[in-house]
């Protein structure tokens, strides 16, 4: 039987998207990298947010929007958060420093908007694309592998939310 290419939940409600992002969150590994795309407004900073606390962070989250990175302090790790939007290409990215960071040795890295500096972002990271439903109701949310983040380790989060329910 032929393994799945992507985990895919359909029609899920910012609550649903809090709990996929609290399991992702604890299922995250120093070096990790989760690429998260979808337009402006689908849920990419809700899922970091409960991602976060997934890993232990306890203040606020707020979005990279102007800082470009974040990051916190979690149980085990820290949580590099990126919201490349304002970057001007891939040069700025190194310009700036940031590439030292993906993929984090402390920490794991979830950067939103990744698009932005597509040739600096690693082959082996998990993407994560959160697309509104056709009908207009909720959302759908695809956990696609990449190198050594492999389909195992999504079970290992899709189990973990259903725990969670």
């Amino acid at each position: 039987m032929l393994k799945p290419l992507q985990y895919m939940l359909q029609c899920i409600d910012e609550t649903t998207l809090r709990r996929l992002g609290a399991a992702l969150g604890a299922c995250l590994r120093p070096g990790d990298v989760v690429l998260l795309r979808g337009e402006m407004g689908a849920g990419k900073s809700v899922l970091t947010r409960a991602a976060a606390r997934g890993m232990g962070v306890t203040g606020p989250v707020p979005s990279p929007t102007f800082t470009i990175l974040n990051i916190h302090e979690g149980r085990a790790m820290k949580l590099y958060h990126f919201d490349l939007y304002r970057l001007e290409g891939e040069d700025a990215l190194y310009e700036l420093g940031l590439h030292e960071f993906i993929p984090p040795a402390d920490g794991a890295a979830m950067i939103e908007w990744p698009e932005m500096a597509e040739g600096a972002m690693p082959g082996d990271a998990l993407t994560v694309k959160i697309a509104y439903a056709r009908d207009g109701e909720g959302r759908t949310v695809s956990l696609l592998p990449g190198g050594a983040f492999d389909m195992a380790r999504i079970e290992q989060i899709a189990m973990r939310m259903e725990e969670s329910a």
